[in-house]
């Protein structure tokens, strides 16, 4: 079991949070399980990870509020130590035609998605500088750049705000041994895209079929392991062949 540090995961009572973090587990990290409402569901993952042999510790907050995020890492940071591994993988979706879109609908988007992956990274940095060594992964999108989808300007301006700012932290923090990559997911079968019209895009899409939340949890497990720690400022496109 790792004693150095620990791993924190937005959005993880379920879908691809909840198998991020049950991988990281897997790895030896004890993992903050972040939450927003999902409390049960937030607990049934760390009964997961504990009757497996692993640490975890429920964190409520939602990443949209400010004033969440130093509560979040004080917790954790108590408990198992500093934050060495974060996957900003909390999302939302307020889908409508772009001339449709409400500015509390854009905005509520771009607060979860975006911002709250900004102060969240921002506070965990400090951590990893001082240690010299981290590990930062935001959970992307193909439609953050790579494939239009109508109905999703707010989500897809996030989505791609998410991959430059990868970028750039990346160049920042990289003489830190502190790695910052995103992982942009096709079609996965999860509560968020419930609604979306999966036959058109499994159709388009070269595998035939939607990808699983483990499969974007272990391109995550991946970029958190040591095998990738001279990999920075690069998204991973993990969609079954959608934009080949």
């Amino acid at each position: 079991m790792r004693t150095d540090g620990c791993a924190l995961v937005t959005g993880a009572s379920r879908g691809i949070g909840a198998a991020i973090a049950k991988m990281l587990a897997a790895e030896g990290w004890p993992v903050g399980i972040n939450f927003r409402t999902d409390e049960e569901g937030a607990n049934s993952v760390v009964d997961e990870i504990e009757a497996a042999g692993g640490q975890a510790l429920t964190v409520q907050g939602d990443v949209a509020d400010p004033d969440a995020v130093d509560s979040v890492f004080a917790e954790l940071e108590q408990r198992f130590g500093p934050v060495l591994v974060l996957v900003n993988n909390a999302g939302v979706r307020a889908d409508d035609l772009s001339m449709q879109i409400s500015d509390d609908e854009w905005e509520h988007v771009l607060a979860t998605n975006l911002s709250g992956a900004f102060r969240m990274t921002r506070r965990a940095l400090k951590g990893m500088m001082r240690a010299r060594h981290g590990r930062v992964i935001n959970i992307s999108s193909v439609v953050g750049g790579v494939r239009g989808n109508p109905g999703q300007a707010n989500y897809a301006a996030s989505k791609a705000g998410l991959v430059g700012f990868t970028r750039t932290v990346a160049a920042e923090v990289a003489r830190r041994n502190v790695t910052v990559n995103a992982v942009a997911p096709g079609l996965v079968e999860t509560e968020l895209t419930e609604g979306i019209d999966q036959q058109k895009f499994i159709d388009a899409v070269p595998a035939r079929r939607a990808g699983t939340p483990q499969e974007i949890a272990a391109a995550v497990r991946f970029l958190a392991s040591e095998d990738a720690a001279y990999i920075t400022g690069i998204t991973l496109t993990v969609d079954g062949g959608l934009t080949a």
